[in-house]
């Protein structure tokens, strides 16, 4: 009985049928007449019923298609579009991205136009705003930059993303709270599983890759600097004056996720920042077997270096002092290639920065030289109206640079 519902009225499909069953008729009747006819005059009288007969088809079986794209594509992209992401970005290179916060979150946006084998490993140290207060009160997981993470690799309607981002203003209890976040945790509870509730919902928002948090423990970040004194807390690292010496996590033998191991393992790419040096990028890195990974896989590894300065974090450092300090908790086998930006800042925002004590990055490319990090210098800034990396020429040098690689 199920069948016969594809003759019921108003399906728009069983007069495409008819049409495209006629068009075939006509198409068989006319080679038989060319086959059996002998006169030129009935040939081609056969010729124009079989071009009739193919126009009919292809009219037919053009709108049958169209019939089933509009019911299950509704206000979606063209179906061209569609089949080019799944066909085409599916062979794109695998890329695997370190780090956390919006540095992170524009880098995947400009990568999913490349490929949509994207893995972004997420640090879940952040202990300050609404994932801090879930965190506290829920026992979860801080949910926040991997929501930036899942929204930046949406391929779902605008309206979804802007309720995935949408921050409560009022309520005693929501004010400063994130639907998103909130959306993450309760799926977290629903689900008993936190990687299952970020499955769950990189599904609602049909994201390109995967997003997958550095490690399942609730780590606690911890600083220690130069002037002898300790910082504990993500958010609380950057209101200290003096300089960090060095960086800690607790519990010390955290372990990475195995999807982030296995991701690491057949990456094409590993992309670390851009991000907060200490509160972004090492959070991930220092989680035990997570720098080994990376050591030990065959992939090019990139740092990309923060166009600004963090008062805080990097208050003086220069490019070098980035990478060093990556080195100096880790190991001279992390990188191979080091972007630099090289645009201009315009003095209108740098004199904005300047109120924040933020300056943009000094290039110093020999002593990045020495680090065994090879210097991409690129002009990757989008100052429309704050310094940030530009999504859209961060991800074509990095594309550019893997397909030179890969060539060789």
């Amino acid at each position: 009985m199920s069948k016969l519902k594809w003759l019921y009225p108003g399906m728009f499909i069983k007069r495409w049928i008819f049409l495209t069953t006629l068009g075939i008729i006509l198409v068989a009747m006319g080679f038989t007449m060319v086959i059996s006819e002998k006169t030129p005059q009935n040939k081609t009288f056969a010729a124009v019923i079989i071009i009739l007969g193919g126009l009919i088809v292809i009219t037919g079986v053009s709108r049958i298609i169209n019939s089933f794209v509009t019911v299950f594509l509704p206000e979606r992209k063209e179906l061209v579009d569609r089949i080019y992401q799944k066909r085409i970005l599916e062979k794109g290179p695998r890329i695997v991205t370190i780090g956390g916060g919006t540095g992170l979150s524009t880098l995947l946006h400009g990568l999913k136009e490349y490929t949509s084998n994207i893995t972004a490993i997420v640090t879940v140290g952040d202990d300050g705003g609404s994932s801090g207060r879930l965190r506290e009160e829920l026992n979860v997981l801080p949910p926040g930059d991997i929501r930036n993470c899942l929204v930046a690799l949406a391929d779902t309607e605008p309206l979804m993303e802007k309720l995935f981002q949408f921050r409560f203003a009022d309520g005693k209890y929501l004010k400063g709270h994130n639907f998103g976040n909130l959306f993450i945790t309760a799926m977290s509870k629903v689900t008993g599983d936190f990687e299952q509730a970020i499955k769950a919902s990189s599904k609602v928002l049909a994201i390109r890759g995967n997003v997958i948090p550095a490690t399942l423990t609730k780590v606690v970040l911890k600083a220690l600097h130069k002037d002898g004194t300790e910082t504990i807390g993500e958010s609380k690292i950057p209101e200290k004056k003096s300089p960090i010496e060095k960086m800690y996590i607790n519990p010390n033998d955290s372990r990475p996720t195995m999807e982030a191991l296995e991701a690491i393992k057949k990456a094409h790419a590993i992309i670390l920042g851009p991000g907060s040096l200490y509160t972004s990028i090492m959070p991930n890195l220092l989680i035990d077997g997570m720098y080994k990974a990376i050591k030990g896989s065959k992939a090019i590894k990139v740092y990309v270096c923060n166009v600004m300065t963090q008062l805080g974090e990097t208050g003086s450092y220069k490019a070098s002092d980035h990478i060093n300090a990556i080195i100096a908790h880790t190991g001279i086998d992390v990188m191979n290639y080091c972007i630099v930006n090289t645009g201009k800042v315009p003095p209108k925002l740098l004199g904005k920065y300047k109120e924040e004590n933020a300056y943009p990055v000094t290039v110093d490319e020999e002593k990045v030289k020495q680090s065994g990090c090879e210097v991409i210098k690129a002009n990757v800034i989008d100052t429309k109206d704050f310094v940030r990396h530009d999504s859209h020429k961060l991800a074509k040098i990095i594309i550019d640079l893997l397909s030179a690689i890969r060539k060789h």
